[in-house]
């Protein structure tokens, strides 16, 4: 089972560490398309980066909050803003490899995760300030 899970992981990760491999990878699409990709995953980075610093603001400006479920918070952000970062570059590398193959892009369920694990968390520090305003 390791074994077969390193097998997976070895390829992509010498991509992710020696990207002028992809050119070795079918054939160089329109610089266009791969710009576009690039600037998918800056989008993605950013995102990363204001995750981050949303946990760092949660830990460090919410002192209304008990240290229990600020630091919960906070933990769950920055967890999200690593794993952001991690699947943008994933991502990039799945897109450049499928355009360069000519396959079909790769399809991804992450944005939606994203998309609920941020919700949930805006929804916890808005109940957490709610209730903490309302027990002072």
């Amino acid at each position: 089972m390791i074994k077969r899970l390193w097998y997976g992981l070895r390829d992509p990760l010498r991509l992710w560490l020696a990207p002028e491999r992809m050119r070795a990878e079918g054939t160089t699409p329109d610089y266009r398309f791969s710009l576009a990709n690039e600037r998918t995953f800056l989008a993605w980075i950013r995102t990363a980066l204001a995750l981050v610093a949303g946990g760092l603001a949660v830990d460090q400006f919410l002192t209304g909050l008990r240290p229990g479920p600020r630091a919960a918070i906070a933990v769950v952000l920055l967890a999200g803003g690593a794993l952001c970062a991690v699947r943008a570059v994933n991502h990039w590398l799945r897109t450049e490899r499928a355009m360069r193959r000519g396959d079909d892009l790769p399809l991804s369920r992450f944005p939606v995760l994203l998309a609920l694990g941020t919700a949930v968390a805006a929804l916890v520090v808005v109940a957490g300030v709610l209730l903490g305003e309302l027990g002072r």
